[in-house]
């Protein structure tokens, strides 16, 4: 602007700045100044029709009462994809899914504030780092899959379905049942009922003394097991297993039902044996267990002492919570 005020010419501008503007942008600025005294830059494109401070009101609003980009652009007659532009650059939204968690009674809230309470009074950090959380699982060879995550990229629904994008269910697959015991220092062997349930007899025979074998050996006379409400984890004589042969172990009347926020193994460790097994392997119970074994055997030790660290942590944020179900 300063040369071009100065009388230069656009010719010798253009060589002054390396070629590093157009001589025909260079014309029309100095055009520009000769009319407005000023560069002008005209907008690129047409107007914005959709995109208006108007329909971002309207777009906000209905999009918190149904939550849908389709139904927004139903009620309002404008485009999904203008919809879509107006969540995602002019109000800076991001879509989250719904995500699923236990509905919890304001009894279970109650006993979640007394566990808090229980955790603080009784146990350091230290002493959390030396509970055996335990918890039982069902698999089936059929697996598990993300009907939203799992997608399979082709030309139609026939070529998707060849490519590996139809997943069949038996009615009955076969199945076990697995026990699996979590700490600070690693994981307990498998128990694997491959017929059957889990009942007191069951538990008390084949579980809990795995479970006491592998605390004494990590933890020596100085360690908490833990087990949730089930049936088999409650009874007299289960309970009374516990207070005989352990060193220590939450009774049934502190550990809150509900919880599955609150067991590693139920919000990390199974999900994370879930990922690295091989279904594509898996085609009879036998192979199902084999995989269940590679499956256990590839969760690192940092990984686990990394949860456990986070435990104690995560009992206290219960109480920023209300006590209620955290991810």
């Amino acid at each position: 602007m300063s040369k071009l005020k100065k009388g230069e010419k656009p010719i010798n501008i253009h060589k002054h700045l390396s070629n590093k503007v157009s001589l025909s942008t260079i014309k029309r600025w100095n055009k520009s100044i000769k009319l407005h005294g000023s560069i002008k830059f005209a907008k690129q494109g047409r107007p914005l029709s959709v995109r208006n401070s108007h329909f971002v009101k309207k777009v906000k609003k209905e999009i918190t009462k149904v939550g849908s980009q389709r139904k927004v652009a139903q009620k309002l007659q404008i485009s999904q994809p203008s919809v879509h532009r107006i969540l995602k650059q002019n109000l800076q939204l991001k879509p989250y899914k719904m995500r699923v968690e236990p509905h919890l009674t304001f009894k279970q809230i109650e006993q979640r504030q007394k566990f808090v309470n229980w955790v603080r009074n009784h146990l350091s950090k230290n002493d959390t780092l030396k509970i055996l959380f335990s918890d039982e699982k069902q698999f089936d060879i059929d697996g598990v899959y993300n009907s939203q995550n799992d997608r399979i990229w082709a030309l139609n629904r026939e070529q998707a379905d060849s490519n590996g994008g139809l997943k069949q269910k038996r009615k009955f697959p076969q199945r076990v049942m697995v026990w699996m015991g979590f700490c600070s220092r690693g994981l307990t062997p498998l128990v694997i009922i491959e017929n059957g349930t889990i009942n007191t007899k069951v538990y008390i025979e084949n579980i809990l003394p795995v479970a006491r074998d592998y605390g004494n050996e990590q933890f020596g006379d100085d360690w908490i097991f833990q087990q949730d409400g089930a049936s088999c984890h409650t009874s007299h004589d289960s309970q009374n297993w516990c207070q005989e042969n352990l060193p220590g172990f939450i009774p049934k009347d502190i550990w809150p039902a509900n919880s599955p926020d609150l067991n590693p193994l139920d919000y990390s460790i199974w999900n994370q044996m879930v990922q690295e097994m091989n279904w594509n392997a898996i085609k009879s119970k036998q192979t199902l267990i084999k995989q269940l074994y590679i499956a256990r055997n590839k969760i690192q030790a940092h990984q686990i002492l990394d949860i456990s660290n986070k435990w104690y942590s995560r009992v206290r944020n219960l109480q920023i919570n209300n006590y209620k179900y955290i991810q």
